[in-house]
């Protein structure tokens, strides 16, 4: 039964919590095939548990199971800090926590680097292939005080995405249904995708996306997108969704022009959360906090349109 002390927690840290020795990919696996039960139903990974849940488990062995190595302490560039939360610049590549094949992210790295901090959780995910602005909360009162900002949608969450194509500067919302689906066969065989879906879709979640024409960069436009839901992949679908997907997307770009890119430098998805708003969740004062493009993508930009000359 879910105590006072976890109300909030994800279901998948509050069971790496309590399985200890039972890897996390077989966590992950359980949940996923519904064999975790909470108040007698099934749910996702991303379930925040509540006081008096029951939570059931199948048998799991952690006797036999082998212990991943603890990972290694790494900082991150902190952009804004203060007694309740960090704001990190996540780079690209990395996940933000372990787990699906991957033994650590940087919730992990973090709480090995700031072994004072007893208590850092994830505020919210970012894809691992994307960088940018990441909450960490250090304190649970915080942690939960600003997810109900997330989940109420408070938050102000712009990312800055280069698309291929010219994008019509009259098309600003888009307010599509998506759905999650696993990839049947193929190479991508058991992956999780994502889909739009018409609005009478029962599986549909509706997701809304706001979208603004920062600049024109050759053949290409830089777009600062404004997501007022959280699903997943939700940017890269509904931009792929209106035919100009995101450069060097390897679910759903251009495969063809991914590969002419990456010839001339574009080595990842120019994708990247650039801005983050929120309340703070002591004193209540709007906060905002930015990441600069990273160089790889500023570099990129400079040599598809080099910068004019100084006055």
């Amino acid at each position: 039964m879910v105590d006072a002390d976890s109300i909030g927690q994800r279901l998948d840290n509050f069971l790496l919590r309590h399985l200890k020795g039972v890897p996390k990919t077989h966590v992950y696996r359980i949940i996923r095939s519904g064999e975790v039960r909470v108040n007698k139903g099934r749910t996702s990974a991303d379930y925040r548990v509540q006081e008096g849940d029951v939570v059931r488990l199948p048998p799991v062995r952690t006797a036999a199971a082998r212990e991943a190595p603890p990972a290694p302490a790494r900082d991150f560039h902190v952009l804004w800090e203060d007694d309740n939360l960090i704001a990190l610049d996540k780079p690209a590549g990395v996940a933000v926590h372990g787990g699906s094949g991957v033994s650590f992210g940087v919730i992990e790295q973090l709480r090995q680097s700031r072994p004072s901090c007893a208590n850092l959780e994830l505020v919210h995910r970012l894809d691992r292939e994307t960088s940018g602005v990441l909450l960490v909360a250090k304190k649970r009162t915080a942690l939960k005080r600003v997810q109900d900002q997330f989940r109420d949608r408070e938050t102000g969450k712009t990312y800055l995405a280069l698309v291929l194509g010219l994008w019509p500067s009259n098309k600003k919302v888009i307010d599509l249904p998506l759905h999650k689906y696993t990839v049947a066969n193929g190479e991508a065989e058991g992956e999780r995708r994502v889909r739009v879906v018409g609005k009478d879709d029962p599986e549909g979640q509706r997701a809304i996306t706001l979208v603004r024409v920062a600049r024109i960069v050759g053949p290409y436009t830089l777009l600062e997108v404004t997501i007022k839901t959280g699903r997943t992949h939700q940017i890269r679908v509904h931009l792929a969704s209106q035919g100009h997907p995101i450069a060097g997307d390897d679910k759903y770009g251009d495969f063809e022009a991914n590969r002419q890119l990456q010839k001339v430098g574009l080595k990842r998805m120019f994708l990247h959360a650039w801005r983050l708003q929120f309340l703070h969740p002591v004193s209540g004062r709007p906060i905002s906090v930015q990441a600069a493009l990273p160089d790889n993508l500023q570099n990129f930009i400079d040599h598809i349109q080099p910068p004019g000359p100084k006055p």
